[in-house]
This record gives structure tokens, C-alpha cells and sequence, in this order.
């Protein structure tokens, strides 16, 4: 059995979980390559990934390259001397770092590859309405998502289930895949399966304003996933006008209401503590939003200091 020296490589709260799991598990984790810090928010503060934090507060070697072809990152890569590199949710290497040890390098991605290649693989299967997704780990080549596949694990998605909670669960079942990878790996016992190739595999596009827009020509149930495949983040949003304003608001949470009615789509129902947007096949209820300067709240709590026109829309 050889022993591993790993170099992990990762970013956001995900990777987290995962490189938590190699270490409790008691692998030699020689450093650790994450994003450079980056200013964030309104006050521009300097703002460390998760995995930074996270490797900080366990002492562990850290590696901040902004160009991963810079001669200085990969000689201080070679000099670790590691066999092994594991990448979760980290970005596209270039072969000089893939291939640089001699074990290989494999990565774990939050789908059931082929489908679903991609940035955004946890909230394309909800978006799509998938009923099972999982993980995949494989060995890196010189395409995205692409590599020989060493292993798979499915789960469920539940009815109501959001990408957050997603998220989570896919974390606990990737660090299960990783560590199995792990042994296989040590023990020379890895058997890998080339990936399909064909023009009806889903994609995992990569989230922006557009995509997350709703449309609410669409059916109840389309929009409901959307919405529930996009919360907690980065969320799913529409115009809301009445009269002269017109926000732009994040939806986290809905109800989709089959009911028949001759209301124009976008029409917008309000009650005491209910708020309905009118769509070709019945209504979206809207549970939990967050308007432009507020935080994030439900509707009854809106609705205790916010009124609409009857003539209010969303768009």
C-alpha cells in the first residue's frame, strides 16, 4: 500500500466538507490550493474562501496562485513532492499541474456524470426537475468534466427539496465517494469507466442574471423548480411594478396553486398575508423574498408594512 501525500485543491463551503473528511480520516494533506483573497461587499473587505478559513484554523500548508501556469506555483508544487491531488469545486488546471503526480488527479463532482457537466450541477438538477442526482469522482484530463469515471453515488432529490439542503447532503455523500476513491487509489485496486459522449447530455451552465430570471409564461411546476433549484443562492428573481415602482425582487420560496382562471399571467393577488402571482396553469405563492434594500423575509411579514394596487404585476 502507498502511501498518500495530497495536495487539495478547492474553494467554497462544499470543498470544506470534503477536505474535513480526508483529514479526520488521517491522510496527509501536504497543502492545500485555494483562491486568491478577493475584496467583497459594499465595504470592499478583504474576504478569504472557505477553504482558506477552514485550512487556517488546522495550520495546513496554503497555496494562493493567481496563474496556475506560473513557473513559481508549479515548482512550489513539485517540491511538495506529492503522488496524489484532489480538486473539488476548484477551476480548470492546465496539464502541466493535472499530471504532475504520479498517482494522478482526480476530482469530485456534484453529478452523475456524463450529465451535467458543468458550474452549476446541484441546481441544474432541480431546475430540471430531476428526481435522483449524486457524485462522481474521476481522474482529470484535458477537458471539463470529461476524465475517466472511478466511481458513482446516487441519491434522491426530494419533492420539495431546495439546492441548499441539496448541497448539504451531496457534501456527506461526496466525502463518502472521496474517501472511497482514497482506498482504491492506495490499494492499486481502481478500475475507471470512460465517459459517454452524446448530443442528449444535460448541461451545467453556468448561473447568471438571465438564467435565474423567472418567466412566468412558463408552467407552475417549471417555476417552481426554478425556484426551488436556485435558493438559497444565488435565487430566483422577477420585476414586481405597481403603478410608478418597480422593484427587483429575490424569490427563496413558493407554492405552486393549480387552479383555473382568466387573470393575465403576471397579475398579482394580494391578501391579508398572501401574495399570488396569476400564470397560465393556476398560481405561484410566494413564501419567502427579499426586496431590493430589505432582508430576506416571508410574506406575511412584508405584507405587514407593504401594500399593492390592484393593478400590480410581476414581470
Amino acid at each position: 500500500m502507498e502511501k498518500l501525500r495530497i495536495v487539495f485543491m478547492g474553494t467554497p463551503e462544499f470543498s470544506v466538507g470534503i477536505l474535513d473528511s480526508i483529514l479526520k480520516n488521517n491522510y496527509d494533506v501536504v497543502a492545500v490550493v485555494t483562491a486568491p483573497d478577493r475584496p467583497s461587499g459594499r465595504g470592499q473587505k478583504i474576504k478569504f474562501s472557505d477553504v482558506k478559513q477552514f485550512a487556517l484554523a488546522r495550520n495546513l500548508n496554503i497555496i494562493q496562485p493567481t496563474n496556475l501556469k506560473d513557473v513559481g506555483f508549479l515548482n512550489e508544487l513539485k517540491s511538495l513532492n506529492a503522488n496524489l491531488q484532489i480538486v473539488v469545486a476548484f477551476r480548470m488546471l492546465p496539464e502541466a499541474v493535472w499530471k504532475m503526480p504520479s498517482l494522478g488527479t482526480f476530482n469530485l463532482h456534484a453529478s452523475l456524470l456524463p450529465n451535467y457537466r458543468g458550474a452549476a450541477p446541484i441546481n441544474w438538477a432541480i431546475i430540471n426537475g430531476e428526481t435522483k442526482t449524486g457524485v462522481t469522482t474521476f481522474f482529470i484530463d484535458d477537458k471539463i468534466d470529461t476524465g475517466a469515471m472511478i466511481l458513482r453515488k446516487e441519491i434522491p432529490i426530494y419533492e420539495f427539496e431546495n439546492a441548499g439542503k441539496l448541497h448539504d447532503r451531496l457534501m456527506v455523500v461526496g466525502s463518502e465517494a472521496v474517501l472511497e476513491t482514497l482506498r482504491l487509489i492506495e490499494n492499486n485496486t481502481t478500475v475507471t469507466t470512460i465517459q459517454n459522449n452524446n448530443n442528449e447530455l444535460k448541461t451545467a451552465h453556468k448561473l447568471n442574471k438571465e438564467n435565474c430570471k423567472i418567466d412566468f409564461t412558463k408552467s407552475g411546476i417549471e417555476i417552481q423548480n426554478l425556484i426551488r433549484g436556485l435558493s438559497p443562492y444565488p435565487a430566483a428573481w422577477c420585476i414586481i411594478k405597481d403603478d410608478t415602482n418597480e422593484w427587483s425582487v429575490k424569490i427563496f420560496e413558493s407554492n405552486f396553486i393549480l387552479e383555473n382562471h382568466d387573470l393575465h399571467i403576471g397579475t398579482i393577488i394580494c391578501a391579508k398575508k398572501e401574495l399570488k402571482i396569476a400564470i397560465k396553469n393556476g398560481f405561484i405563492e410566494l413564501i419567502n423574498l427579499q426586496f431590493p434594500g430589505k432582508n430576506k423575509m416571508t410574506t406575511a411579514e412584508l405584507l405587514n408594512g407593504m401594500h399593492f394596487s390592484d393593478h400590480a404585476k410581476a414581470l
